[in-house]
């Protein structure tokens, strides 16, 4: 059994109530996205409230956090109440579409670390499923949702596998939201991309294209492009 908690430079997150943990797909999102000019934020589907968090160490902003999971809303409200930042993280329990019909506020930045197995066999565990598996039209209510609740010069910013980014990226363009920034991310050298982080705007322009690679040849060492991410969170860095 896994640690109950996991440690960062300022804030430390416990996930053993949540179904998904601390990882590296939400480290990289919670660090990757622009908080620039950003004053007010919503974090789709929080769990641990671990990207919230970080988008609230690195900036200013007042922060709102949705979840479904009644487990997660309850863990994230104790990882916020512990940190430093417990005045400007709000969690909430609600559903995205609920959320969306009946906030007036609008964001200038929109994050999420989505569920996206798609088509895989399900995690035996009901909460764990729900964390991982996306219905099929979920990334598209995420799409819908944020152009309703984005400001004009707002962004909406998600990490998917290779495939699901890319299907996400084509409905997105066909609903009036385009791709500014995309980041590929490669486990190790050599190796196959797994993920994408992905960037959306209102404004149709040229979508800036890089790639990031998180071990390097040693085994277990990180890359000097990872650690200059993320040297901010790890402790170790």
């Amino acid at each position: 059994m896994g640690a109950p908690s996991f440690s960062f430079k300022e804030f430390t997150v416990f996930h053993d109530k949540c179904a998904m943990k601390v990882g590296t797909d939400g480290v990289l999102l919670g660090a990757w996205a622009d908080v620039e000019n950003a004053t007010n934020m919503l974090d789709i589907g929080t769990g641990s409230g671990l990207i919230a968090l970080m988008l609230a160490q690195r900036s200013k902003a007042i922060i709102t956090a949705i979840d479904i999971d009644k487990n997660a809303v309850i863990q994230a409200k104790i990882n916020v109440e512990n940190s430093p930042w417990n005045e400007r993280i709000h969690i909430i329990s609600a559903d995205l579409s609920t959320f969306c019909k009946t906030t007036k506020q609008q964001f200038d930045l929109i994050v999420s670390n989505p569920p996206f197995f798609k088509n895989s066999l399900e995690a035996p565990e009901l909460a764990r499923t729900i964390a991982r598996h996306a219905t099929t039209d979920f990334h598209n209510e995420i799409i819908i949702s944020a152009k309703k609740l984005l400001t004009d010069n707002g962004k909406l910013c998600l990490i998917l596998p290779i495939n699901e980014g890319n299907e996400c990226i084509r409905f997105a363009q066909s609903s009036g939201l385009f791709c500014s920034k995309k980041m590929l991310v490669y486990p190790k050298p050599n190796s196959v991309a797994k993920r994408m982080l992905i960037e959306f705007s209102k404004q149709e322009t040229v979508c800036y294209e890089s790639e990031i690679t998180i071990e390097s040849a040693v085994r277990h060492c990180y890359t000097d492009e990872f650690n200059a991410l993320v040297k901010d969170f790890y402790l170790k860095l």
